[in-house]
C-alpha cells in the first residue's frame, strides 16, 4: 500500500508496522542525474564578486585582524553577500551541496586565501571547533598519520575515506593545493541512501534508525562517554536527517563499555556501503585550487579517493576546512542535539568541543 503525502511517500511491507515513508523532496538525488546538471549547483565567481572579496581581505589585512577577530561585519560583501544566502538556503534546505569556483588563489598567499575564506564563512554560519585542540579553521592534508590507528583522523591521512558526515551544519572546503593524483572528491544524497533501503532492503531500515555506539576520537565533550549512541537515519521535521562515520562506529568497538556490533548491525552498514558506492547514486567532482565545495551534513555524505601526493611539501594538496552551525538550519533530532555532541548558543550543533580548549585557527595543519 503507498500512500502519499505532500513531501512523502509510505511503503507498506508485511514486515515493517508502521509503514516506511519514503522522501520525496529536493533532498532525494542521484548522481547521474546531477552530473548532467552542472549549472544548477556550480558558480564561477564573476570578476566583480572577486574584486569585492578581495576588497574585504585587504581591508582586514590593513587593520592586523586575526582570523579569530574577523567577524562578518569586518569582512563588508555588498553583492556577495546575497549570492552566498542563495548558495547557504540551497544548501541547507534544498539538494545540499554547492561548488562556487575560481578564487585567485594562485595569486595569495595562505593567510590571505584563509582570510577569504573565514570572511566568505562569517556570511553563512557560526565556525564550530572540528577536533579537540580546537581548530575552528581546519586542514586536511596528509600528516604521514596511519588510517587504522584508533586515534587518527581521515583528514591527517592519504587514504580513502568512506562516505560520512561530519558534525555540523554546513562543512566547506576551500581547494588551497591538489595533489599529484586521486584525490577525487564523492558525495551521495543520505535521503536516496534511505529512499533506496527502503526499497530493497526495508527489513535493514530500522537497524540502520536504532543507535549505534562511535568513539569520540578521545576528544570528549563535557558530560559526555568516550562515546556517543546515534541511529544512523532520523526521520525529524518532515525530511531525513542521517548522521554515520563507519570508522568511528568500528574503533568505537576497542572502548570498554561498548557492545559488540551484531550481524544485522554489520548487514545493514554494509549494504548502505554498497548503495553509496553505486555510480549511479553517487556525484564525483574534481577539486581545482580555488574551489568550494559547500555541503549539508544532514542531507549528504562524501567520501574521498585516495591520493598521491607531490614530493615537494610546498606542492602537497591542501584543503581548508570550515565547519559552520546556522540558526536557520533543518530542524534536528534530539539524538543530534543531545545525544551526540553539544550546542552552539543558537541552538546548533556545535562540532568538537572540549572542555578549556580554546578556539584556534592555525594557518598550517598540526
Amino acid at each position: 500500500m503507498n500512500t502519499r503525502t505532500t513531501s512523502e511517500t509510505t511503503i507498506q511491507t508485511p514486515r515493517q508496522t508502521p509503514p516506511l515513508p519514503m522522501f520525496e523532496d529536493p533532498q532525494a538525488w542521484y548522481g547521474r542525474d546531477m552530473a548532467n546538471r552542472r549549472s544548477e549547483w556550480v558558480h564561477e565567481w564573476t570578476a566583480e564578486e572577486i574584486d569585492e572579496i578581495e576588497t574585504a581581505v585587504s581591508a582586514v589585512e590593513a587593520r592586523g585582524l586575526e582570523i579569530l577577530e574577523i567577524g562578518r561585519e569586518d569582512f563588508p560583501l555588498p553583492t556577495v553577500s546575497s549570492r552566498l544566502a542563495t548558495v547557504k538556503r540551497d544548501v541547507l534546505h534544498g539538494r545540499g551541496f554547492f561548488l562556487i569556483r575560481g578564487l585567485p588563489v594562485d595569486r595569495w598567499t595562505l593567510r590571505q586565501a584563509a582570510v577569504a575564506y573565514w570572511g566568505l564563512g562569517t556570511h553563512m554560519g557560526e565556525a564550530c571547533s572540528q577536533n579537540g585542540k580546537g581548530h575552528v579553521l581546519g586542514h586536511v592534508k596528509n600528516l604521514g598519520l596511519d588510517y587504522n590507528d584508533p586515534l587518527a583522523r581521515g583528514y591527517q591521512t592519504n587514504a580513502r575515506l568512506p562516505y560520512h558526515t561530519d558534525s555540523s551544519d554546513i562543512v566547506g572546503l576551500l581547494c588551497w593545493r591538489t595533489g599529484k593524483s586521486g584525490g577525487l572528491s564523492s558525495i551521495v544524497s543520505s535521503t536516496t541512501l534511505y529512499n533506496e533501503m527502503v526499497r530493497r532492503r526495508p527489513d535493514l531500515v530500522p537497524v540502520l534508525m536504532s543507535p549505534f555506539h562511535r568513539t569520540r576520537w578521545g576528544e570528549i565533550p563535557e558530560g559526555k562517554k568516550p562515546w556517543a549512541e546515534v541511529p544512523v537515519f532520523m526521520p525529524h521535521g518532515g525530511r531525513m536527517i542521517v548522521h554515520y562515520v563507519r570508522s568511528a562506529i568500528r574503533k568505537g568497538q576497542l572502548l570498554d563499555g561498548v557492545p559488540p556490533l551484531t550481524d544485522r548491525q554489520i548487514e545493514a552498514l554494509d549494504e548502505l556501503d554498497a548503495l553509496a558506492g553505486d555510480p549511479a547514486i553517487h556525484l564525483d567532482m574534481d577539486f581545482r585550487p580555488g574551489d568550494i565545495q559547500l555541503l549539508c551534513n544532514h542531507s549528504i555524505m562524501h567520501s574521498r579517493t585516495a591520493f598521491e601526493d607531490w614530493p615537494e611539501p610546498e606542492n602537497r594538496r591542501h584543503l581548508l576546512r570550515l565547519w559552520l552551525a546556522c540558526e536557520d538550519g533543518p530542524a534536528l533530532p534530539e539524538a543530534m542535539l543531545r545525544n551526540y555532541e553539544g550546542q552552539t548558543g543558537n541552538g546548533r550543533p556545535n562540532g568538537i568541543k572540549v572542555p578549556g580548549v580554546p578556539f584556534r585557527a592555525p594557518l598550517e595543519a598540526e
